[in-house]
């Protein structure tokens, strides 16, 4: 094949670091507490009953897991309540936040990206990934800027056909 009918890749030869965020996403189950289940009749927190429920929990089913705790009742719980579910699953469980599902997303993504080795792009080109199939929670974009700013000649978000520049330094 003559060179005048080699197809070349230009995004290849570009140089570009196409970045997929949905990389830094933690694998494993997210599973839910509600409070909620552990209150007498849904709504009153009877200290006795509680804690005897806390302690019968089967703390294999959060093996590995990423946890939120959470009440889906409109009651008030003491902070010392938060401390009891925690106790009985911190040995298994991966993660435990205060919070709903997005809240647990937030902070693993948090987590994940404040700990990424990003050295291998500085001074680089970055194009973002702009589709993913896992759900990637707003603040983690806005994070990964703050991180790539002051490391990489450019950045951009989308895809090599179609992106939109962020910046160029």
């Amino acid at each position: 094949m003559s060179q005048d009918l080699e197809i070349k890749n230009k995004v290849a030869e570009s140089g570009l670091i196409n970045f997929d965020i949905s990389d830094l996403v933690p694998k494993g189950k997210r599973l839910g507490i509600d409070i909620k289940d552990f209150l007498w009749e849904g709504m009153i927190l009877k200290e006795k009953d509680f804690r005897e429920k806390i302690k019968n929990i089967d703390v294999q089913i959060y093996q590995d897991a990423y946890v939120y705790i959470y009440c889906s009742a409109d009651v008030i719980i003491p902070l010392w309540a938060y401390f009891l579910i925690t106790a009985q699953i911190t040995d298994v469980a991966k993660k435990i936040v205060f919070g709903n599902r997005e809240d647990l997303e937030v902070l693993l993504m948090h987590n994940a990206i404040q700990t990424y080795d990003f050295s291998e792009m500085r001074d680089k080109r970055v194009l973002v990934k702009g589709c993913s199939d896992e759900l990637i929670p707003n603040n983690a974009y806005v994070e990964l800027v703050e991180q790539l700013k002051p490391l990489v000649k450019s950045l951009m978000f989308g895809e090599a056909c179609s992106n939109v520049p962020i910046f160029k330094n």
